[in-house]
């Protein structure tokens, strides 16, 4: 991990299970009390486990599709800049998306542009567990508009971000992959099609 926040050496599920713990015994009054605690646990946390906790807090139901929580979201991505942190938080994402779909939209094809690469993979992570809610359209949207990045951890997003959508619409993915070939790297083109059938 190239980080010089160091670990503690807690396994994420522990992580979680103390989080969740902790939640139930001490039950939040409001989403603005929950936003509000995850953000000071990420901002004065001095190991990467006490930043995985406050991302798990914000599974909490309380704050399911809230758009009050995309500042924080945000916050978490660019302050966190590693794929740990941003892979953690782009679940939640596809969270604001499912109930705030227009405003999301916007949202996402905006960072899908975003000089700050973490939160242009965020965009194209977002959809990662939409499954049958996965929007095709912005999907194919935010990943075009990265096609061309050199950067490692965005072509690697877009391969996994595709592969997942395949599970759902191979047919889809299978023509997509054809369609942008030539501009698409082959390592997010191997990604991609990893699991398809092949072609006849």
């Amino acid at each position: 991990m190239k980080s010089t926040m160091p670990c503690l050496g807690v396994r994420v599920p522990e992580v979680r299970r103390i989080v969740s713990a902790a939640a139930a015994g001490a039950p939040f009054e409001s989403p603005d009390q929950l936003g509000a605690t995850a953000l000071e646990l990420w901002r004065s946390a001095t190991a990467r486990e006490e930043r995985y906790a406050a991302i798990d807090l914000t599974a909490h139901r309380l704050v399911a599709g809230d758009m009050a929580m995309l500042p924080v979201y945000e916050e978490f991505i660019r302050s966190g800049a590693w794929w740990d942190f941003v892979d953690g938080t782009a679940g939640r994402l596809c969270g604001l998306l499912q109930a705030n779909r227009a405003e999301m939209t916007g949202v996402l094809l905006r960072w899908s542009t975003d000089p700050d690469f973490w939160i242009r993979r965020a965009a194209i992570l977002s959809q990662l567990k939409a499954k049958a809610g996965t929007d095709s359209v912005l999907l194919a949207r935010v990943v075009e508009a990265n096609l061309a990045d050199p950067e490692f951890f965005i072509r690697k997003a877009i391969g996994w971000a595709l592969r997942e959508y395949a599970k759902t619409a191979p047919g889809w993915v299978a023509a997509f992959v054809a369609g942008h070939a030539p501009a698409m790297s082959p390592l997010s083109r191997r990604e991609a099609v990893r699991h398809l059938a092949p072609a006849k």
